[in-house]
Parts: structure tokens; C-alpha cells; sequence
């Protein structure tokens, strides 16, 4: 695979599909978790987006370093978070050589209380920068806090979507006519305004059985029947689903996402 190249046309690259557990998950044989098919191999959730003017990622999963070496990325000059949970922020400290290519801090754009787990998790990227013995030590980074308004990043706008994890606010984001919105279990009256129009819908779908602060695959399914998207891709996808058996008996227009899945802008 060629590195992809800053003037690339814009396009979202899903770096990971997969739940908090990752699949194949530690100590299951089940048969999903035991396939040889790659699509059933499924990194905890991020994306890369190839804009106009760089490259940025929505959350830095624990397998950050992997993805990024997967899809033959050089520099990332920004990031974006959905929310502040272990599975979606633990691949921070794989920003340190951004920084140091860049000589310049990387933008983390998030909300306060993403904010505030950041820094409380990576404190010591936030000290005293005197401490740190040598150049590239430590990821610079610096915080551009975020609300539900419209900005622009890299030559693209970016429209926050407001979704709820269970009883967590997080958020979810469109660019041009793509929307992605992983870790959702209710999308309040206000934000299906912004879900209106796309061409591609990524959307959480974690199992069939329902989960508190997820949607089952028929919750996603009566999302899409909504929104009615071009295309809907299903995301943070457990073990319990297998690729080609579930894509069988979804509707059309409508498959499973898998790591490495590009996306148009």
C-alpha cells in the first residue's frame, strides 16, 4: 500500500471497527474470534481523515501506532475526540513524533469533559515542559475546546453531532455528506437535523442483543431506515457478529464496516 499522500482527494479511512475488547478478544475461542477472514480482525475505533490541507484522526485508540503503520501514514497534524473512554483516547502518547516532526504542539480539538480526562490521564504531557530531558520526550499537545458548533480543520468543517452513551454526552461529527457516530445508545430530537442528506453513515451497531449504552444491530437499522443514508456502515462491532454471516441478512445498503474501510468525502 502507497503512503497517502497530503493532496489526496479528501476521504475517511476507518483505523479500527471494533469494541472496547478488540476482537479477536483475549481469551475467547469463539469461531468470529478464531476466523481467518481479516475482516473479522477489529482494532478498537478510530479514523484517519485525509482533508485538503493534512491529515487528522477522530480519537486515538490504543492501537494507534499499528493503524497508523497499516495504512502507511507519515504525519497527523490534528485530532478530533468523540469522547474521553480508555478505548477511544489510550493511543495518545503515539502523537509524540507528530510534535516532533512538526516542531509545533498538536491540536486536540474535544469537549471539557474530554477535557478534563486528557489531562488527568496524560498529565505529564501537560506539566512543566523543563522536566522533560530531551526533545520529543513528552507529545506536545495543546487543547482547542470544542462545543456543538460548526469549525473548520484542515481545509474541511466539521459539524459536531450530539449523541448520548448511555447517560454520557458524547459526540459525533459530519463532514461535507459523511457522518460518523460510534458509541451511541440515543440520538436526542435536536441532532437528526444534522443527520438529514448523507451519502454515508457510519453508526455504532455493537451486537444483536441490546446493551445499555450501545445500539443492537436493529436499533442502527431503525436509524438508518430514518436517516436514510446512501450507504450505512456498521461500527464498534463485537465478536459475536461475524462479517459475511451478518452482511447476509442485513438490508441492502447496509454492511459491516472493517478496519481499513475508505470512506469519500
Amino acid at each position: 500500500m502507497e503512503t497517502q499522500p497530503d493532496n489526496a482527494p479528501p476521504q475517511m479511512t476507518l483505523l479500527g471497527t471494533g469494541t472496547s475488547n478488540g476482537v479477536p478478544m483475549i481469551g475467547c475461542h469463539c469461531d468470529v474470534c478464531r476466523s481467518s477472514n481479516p475482516k473479522n480482525h477489529r482494532m478498537r475505533t478510530g479514523v484517519l481523515v485525509q482533508a485538503p490541507q493534512g491529515k487528522f484522526l477522530i480519537d486515538t485508540p490504543p492501537e494507534l501506532r499499528l493503524q497508523l503503520l497499516r495504512e502507511n501514514v507519515d504525519l497527523v497534524h490534528a485530532v478530533v475526540f468523540t469522547h474521553g473512554h480508555a478505548d477511544h483516547i489510550f493511543g495518545l502518547d503515539d502523537l509524540r513524533l507528530f510534535g516532533y516532526y512538526l516542531q509545533r504542539s498538536v491540536p486536540l480539538h474535544c469537549d471539557a469533559t474530554t477535557e478534563e480526562r486528557i489531562r488527568q490521564s496524560f498529565d505529564y504531557c501537560f506539566g512543566n515542559p523543563a522536566l522533560n530531558n530531551h526533545p520529543g520526550a513528552t507529545p506536545k499537545l495543546e487543547i482547542s475546546p470544542i462545543g456543538l458548533a460548526p469549525f473548520d480543520l484542515l481545509g474541511l468543517t466539521i459539524r459536531p453531532i450530539r449523541l448520548w452513551h448511555g447517560q454520557l454526552p458524547v459526540l459525533g461529527f459530519r463532514i461535507n455528506n459523511v457522518a460518523f457516530c460510534t458509541d451511541v445508545s440515543r440520538i436526542p430530537d435536536e441532532s437528526w437535523t444534522l443527520l438529514e442528506g448523507l451519502d454515508t453513515l457510519v453508526i455504532d451497531a455493537l451486537r444483536d442483543k441490546p446493551h445499555p449504552t450501545h445500539f443492537s444491530i436493529n436499533q442502527a437499522l431503525e436509524v438508518v431506515k430514518r436517516v436514510n443514508p446512501r450507504k450505512a456502515y456498521l461500527t464498534h462491532i463485537s465478536h459475536t457478529l461475524d462479517h459475511d454471516a451478518t452482511n447476509a441478512r442485513l438490508p441492502p445498503g447496509v454492511e459491516l464496516a472493517y478496519d481499513g474501510l475508505r470512506i469519500p468525502l
